[in-house]
């Protein structure tokens, strides 16, 4: 199949990119680099633009004529979308919709879009399945349940477009291969941020409460392998490519490990005992995140492989080492 992929040169669009062209699609990554890297890209060919560039994008679909899009452009850090909203309805909206008329004027009538937990703001109920309220607290969220808005506007208004919006939970880990993994310059997520800690990058890593109504007072989230969400991808692509079925899916394990779990689990793989320190809450964290990923595994069959918390966290620290030594030139 003929793939464009948007935004496949970052982080979990390069390991989706990489499990695509290990099956043997033709794939196109399109990609401004802002956050991703051109090394990053295993298969395919990477063009260097932007999805404000319309033009560009009408030469792109035109060469390529994809039969699918794979869109994973956006900027995805809470605290920077409150600090910034309107670069992140910008890239995350209005860039979107530039896509879409460029997918709508070269007949392109299958995608699959990157969403996210954030959608749900703080769920009234664990696990979360996707009938619950959309209730996002942060303009990243928000950018995100806009995207939904429009691309099922779209769907009831067309008959010959469709799509799957996957919902991430907290995506983790690193290429079994050590080939790819998370190389934001300023990383928050806390699997990541505990690592480079372990690395010296960082002095300390924060833990935001303690005090939360969970067994060991911090925060518990659903970690998911990104080698296992991008298997989750091509399972959706192909459930829409044979169904023609528009769908909404989570994607998680089903179960969470709290921030003091991570830690631990941290320092064992790491066998470093680095800095911590506990501090207040920060300002719209729910005190537990599961996914309720039973629809995910019903239509499309996808079992995870990897649910395995010391397993996420050793290949992303296999993979912390050797990016660190790439930036430093040794490898």
């Amino acid at each position: 199949m003929r793939i464009l992929v948007t935004g496949g040169a970052g982080y979990i669009g390069s390991h989706v990119v990489k499990a695509l062209g290990e099956q043997g699609h033709d794939l196109l990554i399109y990609d401004n680099l802002s956050t991703g890297h051109d090394w990053a890209v295993l298969y395919g060919r990477l063009e260097v633009g932007e999805l404000a560039d319309t033009r560009r994008l009408d030469e792109v679909l035109q060469a390529f004529r994809p039969e699918a899009v794979l869109h994973f452009a956006a900027s995805i850090q809470v605290e920077e979308s409150v600090r910034e909203p309107l670069r992140y309805y910008r890239n995350n909206v209005a860039n979107s919709l530039n896509l879409l008329d460029a997918m709508e004027r070269h007949d392109v009538r299958n995608l699959i879009y990157s969403s996210t937990a954030a959608v749900y703001g703080i769920p009234e109920r664990m696990p979360v399945d996707e009938s619950l309220p959309l209730n996002p607290i942060n303009p990243y969220g928000a950018s995100k349940v806009m995207m939904e808005t429009v691309l099922r506007d779209i769907a009831d208004a067309r008959e010959n477009f469709r799509y799957i919006a996957l919902r991430y939970f907290n995506v983790a880990g690193a290429d079994a291969g050590n080939r790819i993994g998370q190389a934001y310059a300023d990383a928050t997520h806390l699997i990541t941020r505990a690592l480079k800690t372990a690395n010296g990058q960082y002095p300390k890593l924060s833990v935001f409460g303690t005090d939360y109504p969970t067994p060991d007072g911090t925060c518990i989230r659903d970690y998911i392998h990104v080698d296992d969400l991008a298997d989750a991808h091509i399972r959706a692509l192909n459930y829409l490519v044979e169904t023609g079925k528009t769908e909404i899916m989570n994607c998680g394990y089903g179960h969470g490990f709290s921030v003091r779990e991570v830690v631990d689990v941290a320092k064992k793989v790491t066998r470093i005992d680095f800095p911590v320190e506990e501090t207040e809450r920060r300002a719209g964290d729910p005190p537990e995140l599961i996914a309720d990923s039973s629809k995910l595994r019903r239509l499309t069959g996808w079992l995870p492989r990897h649910d395995d918390l010391e397993f996420i966290i050793r290949t992303a620290w296999d993979w912390e080492l050797k990016y660190r030594s790439l930036l430093k030139g040794k490898v």
